[in-house]
């Protein structure tokens, strides 16, 4: 994590409001870093909490909480063992290690400087549920997180809520975000932190690299109008004279003498578009049922490029009636669809936004031969991998796309 607190005014300036903004900007890099330290450290809680205390162990016990930069089989393996914080190329670097308190309250608060009044900016953070999925614990309390901004005499500027972060087969660091806005005159905020759920299995979690970081507004593309430009007239040939009898002449066709005709110069003129920007919003879904009810095991981990995936799943074997769902981070995109020798396809796309897919596949039936045994290919660029996967009713099999850092 660095070799202190690192609580950077990297140019002081940033703000914040009540609920995720709409609209397109690129951000400054963090002003404020939050990677807790390094080694023994004091505490960056600057309150005295209800429910939890700070302890110098790698294990922290209910309702107590920890700076450390690893775990090792904690409570008889129920927790994952970690060998290093989220923060990438620090030494022995700490992150905040929870262990859940029996009742709900705030486990973490401390007071941010450096905003702007009116600014909009992006609050982030990585989060882990460090418990082990285990037979031990078939129905889990999952944490579930509020944070809160509040300007120094206590009004809520901003709150979000990361919904339930379920267990994970392997170890990863899940990234959350939200933009704000902070309010006219303010310069200063109070991050609170609280735990919804009570404690028991299932509920501790990691936290690493809180940041806040600066919204800068695209700047707007300016269209030049085209001059103005008198037209131009071509006049035909110098009139000659003509001699007129008098006596009255045979009636003629219309004159086809031609006519004038009129030019206009016109400027062409070239708008560029301005760039296209993904917004990045607090997205948290939780866990539906049926990924909680079953155990979810792991049948491949992906690491590639950013960019878009092709994903393919096919029937692996004979065609028997295997019907599945698919959910794409909690989310129901293929539902009780059957498999076969035509693929089901979809796409998903990899950034820096967006850099963990946790696709889980769950078996709706078993078919006329069990277990359910399908082909999934995921396409990424000029790569193709492939993953053979079996689920039943009792477990999901999961694949976990993960941008390469």
């Amino acid at each position: 994590m660095g070799a202190r607190f690192l609580l950077w005014i990297c140019c002081a300036v940033l703000t914040s409001e009540a609920t995720s903004q709409a609209g397109s900007c690129t951000f400054k890099p963090p002003f404020v870093r939050l990677d807790f330290g390094t080694g023994h450290t004091s505490d960056f809680t600057q309150a005295s909490l209800a429910h939890y205390s700070k302890v110098a162990t790698s294990c922290p016990s209910d309702g107590h909480y920890s700076y450390t930069s690893y775990t090792a089989d904690c409570f008889r393996g129920d927790w994952h063992t970690l060998e290093t914080d989220h923060t990438p190329g620090d030494a022995d670097g700490n992150m905040l290690l929870v262990n859940s308190a029996y009742e709900e309250g705030i486990f973490f608060t401390t007071r941010i400087s450096g905003f702007k009044g009116g600014k909009t900016y992006q609050f982030g953070f990585f989060v882990m549920n460090v418990c082990r999925p285990t037979r031990k614990c078939p129905y889990p309390l999952l944490p579930n997180l509020t944070i809160s901004l509040q300007a120094p005499g206590g009004k809520v500027v901003a709150r979000f809520n990361t919904g339930e972060i379920g267990r994970v087969e392997y170890p990863h660091w899940t990234p959350h975000r939200a933009r704000f806005t902070v309010p006219a005159n303010v310069t200063d905020l109070v991050l609170v932190m609280q735990n919804n759920a009570p404690g028991g299995c299932g509920n501790d979690f990691a936290m690493d690299d809180i940041t806040f970081q600066e919204c800068v507004e695209p700047e707007a593309v300016k269209v030049n109008k085209p001059k103005s430009v008198p037209p131009v007239v071509k006049k035909g040939p110098a009139a000659v004279p003509i001699t007129v009898k008098k006596t009255p002449p045979p009636a003629s066709p219309a004159s086809s003498a031609p006519k004038p005709t009129v030019s206009r110069a016109v400027e062409k003129v070239t708008v560029e578009a301005p760039p296209r920007l993904v917004s990045q919003k607090l997205t948290f879904v939780p866990a539906p049922p049926v990924l909680k009810q079953r155990t979810n095991q792991l049948a491949r981990q992906i690491r590639t490029e950013a960019g878009e995936l092709r994903i393919d799943l096919y029937d692996n074997g004979q065609i028997d009636g295997d019907t599945v769902s698919v959910y794409h981070n909690n989310v129901l995109i293929v539902d009780r669809q059957a498999l076969s020798r035509k693929p089901i396809t979809f796409r998903i796309t990899l950034s820096n936004g967006q850099p963990v897919h946790e696709l889980i596949m769950v078996a709706n039936n078993l078919g006329s031969i069990p277990p359910n045994t399908s082909l999934m290919t995921v396409t990424a660029k000029d790569k193709r991998y492939e993953v053979f996967i079996s689920s039943t009713e009792q477990t999901n099999a999961k694949v976990l796309v993960l941008l390469n850092e």
